[in-house]
This record gives structure tokens, C-alpha cells and sequence, in this order.
């Protein structure tokens, strides 16, 4: 589903293609971090930030640098400082409770660190386009 497909455009509005395909990629990626896997037998999906997380002592870390380019996306798209550091709060929340050894990586794998960030670039557009 493209970013933008749930909202109908404003009277004599269009979205800028190069803001769409943006959060077009930032979309596949949220996807591939948190939720593109869905694990047999059950409706629980799981992302290569639960895989990363997996590794000891630089896993979270890496999967920090990794979502921090959603935020650095967003603010490339206007978002409001006061969101960008409530996304920022998301990562490292992320990171910090990740790099707990076996809670944390369950709590990689409902947290949802990139999808929550994505969303509130998303409402944050939806709400200025």
C-alpha cells in the first residue's frame, strides 16, 4: 500500500512525487526492520531488528545507526523538532531496553521502534500536505 493511498487528495492537491517515493522507501524499510517476517503458525511477525538485536554487544547498535535514518528523513521532510525527538526517544528506548540480554530482544520484537517512527512521519505529512 503506497503512504498515501488511505487518504483522499484535497481539492487541487497534489503530492510532490519525490515526497511519495521517499515514503514509499522509508516504508519498505520500517517493513523489513520490524515486520517482514511472519513466524509459522502464528500472525507474530519479525523483522531484521529482532535478528540484529540477536548480536552480542553491537546489535542494538547497529540496529540504532540503521533507524536512525527514518529520523534523519524526516527531518529532510519538515518534521518539527519536537517529533523528530520524540522518534529519537523511540530509538533509543529501542537500543537501550534491546541491549538487555533475552528481554530485550523480545521487547526488540514488539517494540517496533521504525514502524512507530514512520507512522508519526506519515501523520505528520497527512497533516500538512
Amino acid at each position: 500500500m503506497a503512504p498515501f493511498d488511505d487518504m483522499p487528495p484535497r481539492a487541487g492537491e497534489t503530492v510532490p512525487p519525490d515526497r511519495i517515493a521517499a515514503l514509499d522507501r522509508l516504508e519498505r524499510f520500517a517493513r523489513l526492520m520490524d515486520t517482514a517476517v511472519r513466524v509459522p503458525g502464528t500472525n507474530f511477525r519479525l523483522g531484521l531488528d529482532s535478528v540484529i538485536g540477536l548480536v552480542p554487544g553491537i546489535g542494538d547498535a547497529i540496529s540504532a545507526a540503521f533507524a536512525s535514518w527514518i529520523v534523519l528523513e524526516a527531518a529532510r521532510l519538515g518534521v518539527p523538532k519536537r517529533k523528530l525527538a520524540r522518534m529519537l526517544g523511540n530509538v533509543a528506548i529501542d537500543a537501550a531496553v534491546g541491549a538487555v540480554p533475552i528481554a530485550g530482544d523480545l521487547f526488540d520484537a514488539v517494540f517496533r521502534a521504525n514502524t512507530r517512527n514512520f507512522e508519526i512521519l506519515r501523520e505528520h505529512l497527512r497533516r500538512t500536505r
